[in-house]
């Protein structure tokens, strides 16, 4: 017995709702992930105006997203609370411990000024934000730095060249054997 014209429609019909649903799904799940990773990891120069003087270093789009490396809190004067994330491959780094960190490494510094907590007395929360600092490793570009780019932000603005001028020598003299970086995963 051959199959009829219309029995082959009827059994294509449930093929192509799987298909597109599958396709659907496929569609749902990955391109979310796609659009973060391509905006978490986007090109280091996002403009020239928001770029660090000498590195041009910018703040990268949805690092707010990106994973806890460890907090701190830092005394007088600057009386601050500091988060430090790190894009996938500083936390890849982390987690295998290797060191130097690989190129294409970004690990940013959050900062606001200490608050008491009104509903907690001994409690301190983040007040406003004080400044958002970026480090960017790319061992070609930055040799003459340790392989890193620096980045100092306040209100989205880099600050001035003087101040970026301060940033490796300053991590050179407490963190050179830890290729140049203060953080420490927190455990």
């Amino acid at each position: 017995m051959t199959t009829t014209e219309p029995e082959k429609k009827k059994s294509s019909y449930p093929t192509m709702v799987v298909l597109a649903v599958v396709l659907l799904v496929v569609l749902l799940t990955c391109v979310p992930y796609l659009v973060t990773v391509a905006f978490a990891e986007g090109p280091a120069d996002r403009s020239a105006a928001d770029a660090s003087p000498i590195f041009g270093v910018t703040v990268r789009p949805g690092y707010k997203q990106w994973e806890l490396i460890a907090p701190a809190e830092e005394a007088a004067p600057l009386d601050e609370l500091r988060a430090v994330v790190g894009n996938q491959i500083a936390i890849d780094a982390y987690h295998t411990g290797k060191l130097p960190f690989p190129d294409g490494t970004v690990l940013v510094k959050r900062a606001w000024k200490r608050k008491q907590s009104p509903e907690f007395a001994s409690a301190t929360i983040p007040g406003a934000a004080t400044t958002v600092q970026v480090m960017v490793k790319d061992s070609k570009k930055y040799a003459s730095n340790g392989g890193w780019g620096f980045g100092r932000f306040v209100d989205g603005k880099a600050v001035d060249e003087a101040q970026h001028r301060t940033c490796f020598s300053c991590h050179e003299a407490r963190a050179k054997s830890r290729d140049y970086v203060f953080t420490r995963l927190a455990p």
